[in-house]
């Protein structure tokens, strides 16, 4: 199957986003830079990484060693949890910055909302005077609830432009991404394979494979990409990320997408409403 071009995303601040992406976790630096600069070259433009990541200094450098135009590129960090509040996010992203080695970051996030920290809002503030200073080009969260993105748009009056969620046929997420799209938010999908092998050895999974004459992780991503996420799934592996992109060049039925999507719900990750990652 010859290789269709990306799409991209319009986000409700008038910026685009590629469709597919590059994830990082749980890379290390080294790791990280051979993985972003081999990307790069394979035609990814998305790459996403994250404080607690502790590997914005090779993604950075993977950046440096893919040799792409800045402007055509879209990177996207995090702030983690023991940054939240105003000042604090403005040096944690002074400290994402440095690491990355860049003048601005095209996506910045809240990772975690931290809902008994209760500091999600002030952090938000200084989200927003990042972007009016032009050192973010669009701000956004992750793992955020309705309830969540209700109190960012009420107190603030600006409404997140992605939620990075976890999703995956496990947790379809239709009501957050019914709520996503009544608000104009892009979801994007965090462990969209889930754990792997429960996922691409479904059934449904692999008879979409066999009818398209592709791989189940291709299958999987474009179901992600069919119903308007923007998955990112993490690879080392130059083939694996060849394969991960090459998502363009066919189409899942509407029958296939309602087969790989109604199992039952399982998170592997945490709970937005308890979870939290300092």
């Amino acid at each position: 199957m010859s290789q269709t071009p990306a799409p991209v995303h319009t986000l409700n601040d008038g910026r685009t986003i590629p469709a597919v992406g590059l994830g990082t976790w749980p890379l290390d630096d080294e790791a990280a830079e051979a993985a972003v600069a081999g990307a790069l070259g394979l035609g990814y433009r998305l790459v996403d990484t994250a404080l607690n990541y502790r590997n914005e200094t090779g993604t950075g450098r993977g950046i440096a060693r893919g040799g792409v135009p800045r402007e055509d590129l879209f990177v996207t960090t995090k702030v983690p949890g023991r940054h939240h509040g105003y000042e604090e996010t403005l040096a944690s992203f002074e400290e994402s910055r440095s690491n990355l080695g860049l003048e601005y970051v095209d996506l910045y996030l809240i990772h975690w909302p931290l809902p008994r920290v209760g500091r999600y809002v002030d952090t938000w503030k200084a989200m927003i005077k990042l972007r009016e200073d032009g050192l973010v080009r669009s701000i956004g969260v992750s793992n955020f609830t309705a309830a969540h993105l209700d109190r960012l748009e009420r107190e603030t009056g600006v409404v997140p432009a992605v939620n990075q969620i976890e999703m995956h046929p496990l947790l379809p997420q239709q009501e957050l991404r019914a709520v996503h799209a009544a608000k104009g938010i892009v979801t994007e999908s965090w462990s969209p394979l889930a754990r792997g092998r429960q996922v691409l050895e479904d059934p449904a999974v692999v008879a979409a494979a066999e009818a398209h004459g592709v791989t189940p992780g291709q299958v999987v991503l474009r179901w992600h990409t069919q119903l308007g996420a923007v998955p990112i799934p993490k690879s080392a592996d130059p083939g694996r990320q060849r394969e991960n992109l090459d998502l363009f060049g066919f189409e899942l039925t509407p029958e296939e997408l309602e087969r790989i999507g109604s199992r039952p719900s399982h998170r592997f990750g945490g709970d937005p409403e308890t979870h939290e990652e300092f």
